[in-house]
C-alpha cells in the first residue's frame, strides 16, 4: 500500500465538495434502485481517486486524514447506537449476546486461521487481520436494513451486532497491533494484551457515561433558549458525541469508539426533548460524514495491492463469507427464535465496513514508517478486498437474499395517502407492520413522505402499480381514497389479481356499503365510523381513551393458533408460558366467538385475541403463531 504525496492537482474545496455531490447522488441512487448506498459510494471513490480520473487524492489531505476520518466514524457510531432502542433489544435478547461473543471468537480465530494458511503470513498479522475483519458495523448495516424491511429481531440481532463488534475489533486490533505486532519478536504476554483492551473498554465505557450524563442533565434541566431549543439541542448532542470520542481517545488511543458508542446508546434511550429533531438532524450529518469517509477510503484502494493477494485472497474472501460467518451465525442463533430462513439471511449478509478500512489503513502507514512494507500491503490488500467483496455482492443483493429466503414480513398496502391513510399507516407501523402507501397527488406525496412513511407514486387502481408497490407479498390491502369508485377497483384488484388475504375498502358515502360487502368486499364506511366513535365517548369514555391509545403503549391482536406444541392444551396452560402484561381476551372456533374459561381447550384452526402491553403481545404471537 503506498499513499502518494500531495500535489498538483485539486484544491481540498473542490476535492471537499466534489465528495459531498457523490455522496448525495450516491444516496438519491440507492434510493431509486433500493440497493445499500454504500455500493455507490465505493464505486465513486475508485472513479475520480488516483486508479481512475484522478480527481480525488486522500494525500491532499495531508495528515488530517486520520483525525477526519476518526471523528466521521464516531458520528456513524453514535448514529447507529443512539437508534439501538431497548424495545428492539428485547427482540432477540440471547442472539444478540451470542452474536457479539461466540460469533466474533468465531470470526476472529476463522478469519486468522484462514488467512495464515491461505496467504503464508505469521501469526500476529493473522490475528490482526482476524481482528479487524470482525467488524460488521452501522456503516454497512444500516444502509441496507433501510432498503431491507426484515423482521425487528433480525433487525435488531444484526443492528447490535455491528455497533457491539465495531467496538470489539476496533480495541482489540489496537491492543494486538501495539502488543504483539510492534513487538517485533518480543515474547508475547497475555496478561499485557489483556491489561490493555480492558483499560482502552473501561476508559471508553467510562467517557461515555459521563459524557452522556452531561448532555442529558442539560436537556433536561436546563433552559437552553425559547425560540432555538431544538436547534441547541441537536447541536449539543452532536458536541457531545464528538467530546466523548475525542476526550476517550486522548486518554486511551481507540477507545473512542467505545465511547461513542456507549453513550449513543444511553442517549438514545434516555427519553431525550426534541428527541426526534435530534434524530433527524444526526441523520442528515450521518449521510455526510459516511460519504466522506467511504468515498476517501475506496480512493484508496490500489489495485497492486489487491491482485498481490492471488488466489489466497480469493480462498480468503470465500472462506471468511461462506464458512466463517454463517459458521458464527448458526452457532449464535441455535434454539433461539430465527427460522431458517433468517439465520441464513444474517449469515449471508455480513458485509464488512469503515472501522476495518480505517484502521487497517493507519496501521499500514505506521508499518511502511518501520520499513515493513510487505506486512502493510497484505494487511490492507486483504482488508479491503474482503470489504469491496462482502460489500459489493451482499449489500448489493441483500435485497434479492431477502426475498429468495422469504425473511421480508408481508407488506401492508394502502392505496390513498390521505388523512386516514396516513393515520391508519401511523398505527399499522407503530405495531411492526411493513406499510407502502400508493398514491398519485404530489402534494400527498410529499406530505407522507415528510412524515416518514414509504410512498409508491402511482395509480393504485392500475394492475402493474399495485405489483410494483408489492401487493404480490402483501397480506393486508386498504382501499382509503376519497373516491369509492376507485376503493372498490382497488379492492376487486387485490383480492382476485394478488389474493391478497385481508382486504377492506373505505365507503365514503354510506348508501354504498350494501354494495361494497353484496359483491364480497369488506367495507367501513367512514361516516358510521365517526358516529360510533362519538358515541363510544359518550357512553363509554374509558373504553374510548382506552381504544385510542392503543397501538401506542398497549396493543390488540388477533392470532390463528398454529404452534403444535399449544394445540391440546387449556387456557390455564397457555396462560402460564405468556409474557407479563398480555391476557388472552377472547377465542374464536368455527364463527362463534367467547371468552374462554381456564379449562377451555384449544384446537387446530383457533383464534385467539391477545390483549396487553405491545411488547408482551408480540412475544406471545411468536409464541402461539410463530413465523412460517
Amino acid at each position: 500500500m503506498s499513499v502518494e504525496s500531495a500535489g498538483s492537482g485539486p484544491g481540498l474545496l473542490v476535492i471537499v465538495a466534489t465528495v459531498i455531490g457523490l455522496g448525495v447522488v450516491a444516496q438519491i441512487l440507492a434510493d431509486r434502485f433500493q440497493v445499500p448506498s454504500v455500493l455507490f459510494l465505493i464505486v465513486s471513490g475508485i472513479v475520480v481517486g488516483p486508479v481512475g480520473i484522478g480527481l480525488l487524492n486522500p494525500a491532499s489531505f495531508g495528515g488530517a486524514l486520520s483525525a477526519i476520518v476518526g471523528l466521521s466514524v464516531a458520528i456513524i457510531v453514535f448514529e447507529g447506537a443512539f437508534h439501538l432502542k431497548l424495545s428492539k433489544l428485547r427482540e432477540a435478547p440471547s442472539a444478540q449476546i451470542k452474536l457479539v461473543t461466540v460469533g466474533a471468537v468465531v470470526s476472529l480465530i476463522g478469519t486468522a486461521v484462514t488467512v495464515r494458511y491461505a496467504l503464508g503470513t505469521e501469526w500476529d498479522l493473522a490475528f490482526l487481520i482476524g481482528a479487524l475483519l470482525i467488524a460488521t458495523g452501522p456503516t454497512v448495516i444500516t444502509p441496507i436494513l433501510s432498503v431491507v424491511a426484515v423482521r425487528d429481531r433480525v433487525e435488531a440481532a444484526l443492528e447490535t451486532e455491528g455497533i457491539v463488534n465495531d467496538v470489539t475489533a476496533a480495541i482489540l486490533a489496537v491492543v494486538m497491533f501495539e502488543v504483539v505486532v510492534l513487538t517485533e519478536g518480543s515474547a508475547f504476554e497475555f496478561n499485557e494484551f489483556l491489561s490493555e483492551f480492558i483499560t482502552k473498554l473501561g476508559t471508553g465505557l467510562f467517557v461515555g457515561m459521563l459524557v452522556a450524563g452531561v448532555v442529558w442533565y442539560v436537556l433536561r434541566h436546563i433552559d437552553l433558549s425559547r425560540g432555538n431549543a431544538p436547534q441547541n439541542a441537536r447541536l449539543l448532542v452532536l458536541v457531545g458525541a464528538l467530546v466523548a470520542y475525542a476526550g476517550a481517545d486522548f486518554f486511551a488511543k481507540e477507545a473512542g469508539i467505545a465511547a461513542v458508542a456507549t453513550a449513543g446508546m444511553l442517549l438514545g434511550n434516555a427519553d431525550l426533548p426534541y428527541e426526534e429533531k435530534i434524530e433527524e438532524f444526526k441523520g442528515d450529518i450521518t449521510l455526510v460524514v459516511l460519504s466522506f469517509v467511504f468515498i476517501i477510503l475506496a480512493a484508496l484502494l490500489q489495485p497492486a495491492d489487491l491482485f498481490s493477494l492471488g488466489l489466497g485472497g480469493v480462498a480468503v474472501v470465500v472462506v471468511v463469507a461462506l464458512i466463517v460467518r454463517p459458521l458464527g451465525v448458526m452457532l449464535s442463533t441455535t434454539g433461539d427464535r430465527f427460522d431458517w430462513g433468517e439465520r441464513l439471511f444474517m449469515s449471508f449478509v455480513g458485509p464488512r465496513g469503515i472501522i476495518p478500512a480505517s484502521v487497517a489503513t493507519l496501521f499500514a502507514f505506521q508499518l511502511q514508517s518501520r520499513g515493513l512494507n510487505q506486512a502493510a500491503t497484505t494487511l490492507v490488500g486483504t482488508v479491503f478486498l474482503v470489504i469491496v467483496v462482502t460489500v459489493v455482492l451482499e449489500g448489493g443483493f441483500a435485497r434479492h437474499i431477502a426475498e429468495y429466503l422469504n425473511v421480508i414480513p408481508m407488506r401492508v398496502i394502502i392505496v390513498g395517502g390521505g388523512k386516514v391513510g396516513r393515520a391508519l399507516a401511523e398505527r399499522l407501523e407503530d405495531r411492526g407492520e411493513n406499510v407502502v402507501i400508493v398514491e398519485n397527488d404530489e402534494t400527498i406525496i410529499e406530505t407522507a413522505r415528510d412524515a416518514g412513511f414509504t410512498v409508491h407514486r402511482g395509480d393504485g387502481t392500475d394492475t402493474e402499480v399495485l405489483r410494483a408497490a408489492g401487493a404480490d407479498n402483501a397480506r393486508i390491502a386498504v382501499a382509503a381514497t376519497g373516491d369509492d369508485d376507485a376503493n372498490l377497483l382497488v379492492a376487486q384488484l387485490a383480492d382476485s389479481k394478488f389474493d391478497v388475504e385481508t382486504v377492506i375498502a373505505r365507503a365514503n358515502n354510506p348508501d354504498n356499503v350494501d354494495a361494497f360487502e353484496d359483491l364480497g368486499v369488506r367495507t367501513i364506511s367512514s361516516s358510521m365510523a365517526t358516529a360510533w366513535a362519538i358515541d363510544n365517548v359518550i357512553e363509554r369514555p374509558a373504553l374510548s381513551n382506552w381504544m385510542t391509545e392503543l397501538g401506542r403503549a398497549g396493543d390488540v391482536q388477533e392470532i390463528e393458533v398454529t404452534s403444535e406444541n399449544h394445540i391440546g392444551k387449556t387456557i390455564e396452560e397457555l396462560d402460564d408460558e405468556l409474557p407479563s402484561g398480555c391476557l388472552i381476551a377472547l377465542v374464536g372456533r368455527d364463527g362463534d366467538t367467547q371468552v374462554p374459561n381456564e379449562n377451555f381447550t384449544l384446537q387446530k384452526g383457533d383464534h385467539i385475541t391477545f390483549l396487553g402491553r405491545k411488547d408482551a403481545v408480540r412475544e406471545a404471537i411468536d409464541l402461539c403463531h410463530p413465523p412460517a
